[in-house]
């Protein structure tokens, strides 16, 4: 961790506050409209700004970065859907959001965001699916909190580390505890999601196929 040590002071004494908050919001926002990971600029974000103020930036710039997609989306709706229609098996899985009620499809949407689905797949597929914006934009939201936390906790650990490594003294054990700790939560709470998410897609997909394969006459 002593090489993050350069590149922290390099962009604290660079970019103010501010400024970085900003260049952390439009890459978080941008980046997933060209397929891009914003994976790193929400770890920097819980570096920089903690829990709090780290959450609550992500949390705005994601809501950007889910919207430009499924607007883009638009010019590509035709052959989304045909895609879909080509491979109706792979595909059940989203067509299964844009179904039923409005709690049905911010429901799905919301698995969909904490399983290991590719998400921004999902962001330029999701309006073929007829899902309407509501609860996409909601789902997709909610379904990210355990990613967001992630990242920003990470971000929080890279920096006590280097820090540590950086003044050259041990961490206290108070410091291991509440670390190790914290790591133990958060990695607990997000594979319990994923399995919950990973069970409830495979049931709405198989449910999804079998309607395709005897449809009600």
């Amino acid at each position: 961790f002593q090489e993050l040590i350069p590149f922290i002071k390099w962009v604290r004494g660079t970019f103010s506050i501010p400024v970085l908050g900003l260049l952390l919001f439009a890459s978080v926002a941008l980046f997933p409209s060209i397929l891009l990971p914003s994976s790193p600029s929400m770890w920097m974000a819980g570096l920089t700004f903690g829990y709090g103020k780290g959450f609550l930036l992500i949390l705005s710039a994601a809501s950007i970065g889910v919207t430009l997609p499924f607007l883009i989306g638009h010019l590509f709706l035709h052959k989304m859907q045909e895609w879909l229609k080509q491979y109706p098996k792979k595909a059940a899985i989203l067509r299964a959001a844009g179904e039923g009620t409005w709690f049905h499809q911010f429901q799905a949407v919301t698995l969909i965001r904490v399983s290991p689905f590719p998400y921004m797949i999902y962001n330029y597929c999701a309006l073929a699916t007829g899902v309407h914006y509501g609860p996409y934009i909601l789902g997709s939201l909610v379904g990210m909190v355990p990613e967001i936390f992630v990242s920003i906790y990470t971000g929080i650990m890279l920096r006590t580390l280097a820090v540590a490594s950086d003044e050259r003294h041990m961490l206290s054990v108070v410091e291991i505890v509440v670390n190790v700790l914290g790591f133990c939560v958060t990695a607990s709470a997000t594979i319990v999601c994923t399995i919950y998410a990973k069970k409830k897609l495979s049931a709405m997909q198989s449910e999804e196929v079998e309607t395709l394969q005897n449809p009600i006459l």
